[in-house]
């Protein structure tokens, strides 16, 4: 397979960066470690500005190429590096030495790929135009992305489009997956805070029991994906957090449940808010009780352009061959913060195998650092080949 043989040479490298950031994760916006090692690499680089503080923590760097001619795009490549609340299960030499933190969605390895290429692009500069090099904090709930853009990324930098990739356990190593269109879904926060009559578990006929109110409401909830959503659509509607009660003879006053809704289509968005609300408020109403429903709204579907979508996947084929590059893909009902990048400007969400193992958010998770190459060489021949001159 077309590896880049300049990255096949820097994989070691590579490597150790990934594992170093791997060992000192730092959650949502306090990636301060990290985005300074980031800045640091960048300028030893040479690339021709390196921008820290965007969107709090995030770090930019722009590398200008050298080749003569073409239509001289700017082009942004972005990478998350925040890690999770988790605490690690592996036991590798390079694991996480901050308890209850850890890297398990392979941000490390996004950071460590993307800092490779920003090495490759800055040594070689073989393309007529200009690369920016995107380093996000806080996609794991923060909305980091979000907070690039509204600081204005695209703006100060110029950039006419943009693009992301993220690791894909299950799928072998190497091989990429993409799709035109809603590829991962919008995330909506549920909190209900139920209200009822607290009393001694022996009497319940003159208390209103919270617990029995939450849990028919968890019950009734999952009546809305599979009765009100059209079938051929997609939604899902999870109650994650159940808390009530103290004592195993006492009714408590109130319940709280809290979830998730996750939909690819803004019709079927409101549609689960509307049903959502009703639902809940129905089901308190029936057994005389008070429930206050709140549902915040998330990230955004992410939304693949289509020309920048068979452009990334035709670059993808180069590095992997055609045969390992599945071009419609099942969308994913995870959430993803690149969608803000996608609302404002043009570009493409591409996945790429990690091999076997375990899943993203697991505390058994590791990034396949064989995947390395791949990743990084696809950045390297997505700007190349978009600004060829």
């Amino acid at each position: 397979m077309p590896i880049v043989n300049r990255v096949a040479d820097l994989h070691g490298e590579i490597t150790a960066w990934r594992r170093d950031i791997h060992q000192h994760p730092e959650l949502l916006y306090d990636v301060h470690r990290t985005s300074a090692s980031v800045a640091e690499k960048l300028k030893s680089f040479g690339c021709d500005e390196v921008v820290s503080g965007i969107g709090r923590t995030g770090v930019v760097g722009v590398i200008k190429g050298s080749r003569p001619g073409g239509t001289r795009k700017v082009i942004g490549l972005r990478a998350d590096m925040d890690a999770l609340p988790i605490l690690e299960a592996n036991d590798v030499p390079y694991k996480s030495t901050v308890p209850g933190k850890m890297h398990a969605c392979g941000h490390d390895g996004h950071t460590a790929m993307l800092l490779g290429a920003a090495k490759y692009l800055a040594e070689t500069r073989n393309f007529a135009g200009t690369a920016v090099v995107i380093f996000q904090p806080a996609e794991e709930g923060g909305a980091g992305g979000l907070a690039m853009v509204k600081d204005g990324l695209m703006e100060r930098f110029a950039i006419e489009e943009v693009y992301g990739m993220h690791n894909f356990p299950g799928l072998p190593a190497g091989e990429f997956s993409i799709r035109s269109g809603p590829i991962m879904a919008a995330t909506d926060n549920i909190t209900v805070e139920i209200e009822g009559v607290g009393g001694h578990a022996a009497r319940p006929h003159i208390a209103i029991d919270p617990i029995l109110v939450g849990a028919q409401m968890v019950n009734q909830l999952q009546s809305i994906v599979s009765r009100n959503v059209d079938p051929v659509e997609a939604g899902v509607v999870s109650i994650c957090t159940f808390q009530a009660g103290s004592a195993d003879n006492v009714i408590p006053q109130t319940a709280l449940l809290r979830g998730t809704a996750r939909s690819l289509k803004p019709e079927v968005r409101e549609l689960l808010r509307k049903r959502l609300a009703e639902v809940i408020e129905g089901t308190a109403r029936l057994y005389g009780a008070k429930a206050n429903f709140t549902l915040r709204r998330g990230y955004p579907v992410l939304s693949n352009h289509e020309r920048e979508t068979v452009f990334a996947a035709s670059v993808a084929a180069q590095i992997a061959g055609g045969d390992n590059v599945d071009t419609d893909m099942a969308p994913v009902m995870g959430g993803e913060d690149f969608s803000y990048m996608l609302e404002a400007r043009p570009g493409a969400f591409i996945f790429v195998g990690n091999g076997e193992g375990a899943g993203l958010h697991h505390p058994s998770y590791n990034f396949n650092d064989d995947v390395i190459p791949f990743g990084t060489s696809y950045w390297v021949r997505l700007i190349e080949t978009a600004m060829a001159g």
